[in-house]
């Protein structure tokens, strides 16, 4: 059994000890998130962006959108929302013309230079108040006319009430649940590309298992590796999705529930438990 946690490394460190205590030899894949000393994996800082951002690629090709022209806002500065910044800059060329916190965003028409960003707010505790910049809430953030949003901060931001006014090409949803169900149907009907969290956000689960499997053969890969390893299986996912949103003619997020459902259900029949 392995456990993955995003943050928190002296208590994976602490829970990895403790267990291989009970054991009475070294078990580094009881739990992932550990520092590269003891068996964690490179990579596994910027995982959930870098995965997202590979599924963003991914889309633009199916969409035929040019993310070198492309506008991007970022709800949530974390560190998903924080490395999204930096890597859709860095990646794709893309303009980022707002982000947000919790206590508020900014906006730039021009564009926000991330370094310039990061700076601020590590001297500020918040993006907020940067120069040359406008404030905006985070509620306006959503409703801004950029071709990518990316909601990287709570739970049930999109919703009924808001996806109306949504006027993104593509969401790539880096938080957990993100978007309520009623508000799916209304971006589904007004044809926003909204990739659902559980496909979007899971790079940081794919390296945690890539840490375990590293683990368990006691051979670790190099950062190259582990960034192909990530892309080439949450590539194949996302086009999984797409092939299954043109069999059952429906959105990436029930497209992708289905994947999931019929993955697990295959599993059961093998093993008799139907």
């Amino acid at each position: 059994m392995w456990l993955g946690f995003m943050n928190g490394e002296p208590l994976c460190v602490w829970m990895m000890d403790e267990y291989s205590a009970m054991k009475g030899y070294n078990v580094p894949g009881v739990i992932t998130g550990k520092p590269l000393e003891i068996g964690g994996s490179l990579g596994r800082g910027d995982a959930t962006a870098r995965g997202g951002m590979f599924v963003l690629r991914e889309a633009a090709k199916h969409l035929k959108i040019d993310l070198s022209k492309a506008t991007v806002a970022i709800q949530g500065f974390g560190n998903a929302g924080e490395f999204a910044h930096k890597l859709v800059t860095e990646m794709f060329h893309s303009k980022v013309v707002a982000v947000s916190d919790s206590k508020g965003g900014i906006y730039r028409k021009e564009g926000l230079s991330f370094d310039e960003v990061k700076q601020h707010k590590m001297k500020t505790g918040s993006v907020v108040g940067l120069k040359g910049t406008k404030d905006i809430t985070n509620e306006d953030l959503l409703k801004l006319d950029v071709d990518v949003l990316i909601p990287a901060a709570l739970e049930n931001q999109i919703t009924g009430k808001n996806a109306g006014n949504v006027k993104a090409k593509i969401i790539l949803e880096l938080a957990n649940g993100p978007t309520t169900p009623d508000a799916d149907e209304i971006l589904s009907k007004n044809k926003v590309f909204d990739i659902p969290d559980f496909l979007a956000n899971s790079g940081g689960v794919i390296v945690s298992y890539f840490e375990w499997v590293q683990n368990i053969g006691g051979y670790y890969w190099d950062i190259d590796e582990v960034y192909q390893r990530l892309d080439k299986k949450i590539s194949k996912s996302f086009w999984d999705t797409v092939e299954t949103m043109g069999k059952y003619n429906t959105n990436p997020r029930m497209a992708a529930y289905i994947l999931a459902v019929d993955r697990v259900a295959k599993a059961m029949k093998v093993r008799g438990w139907y």
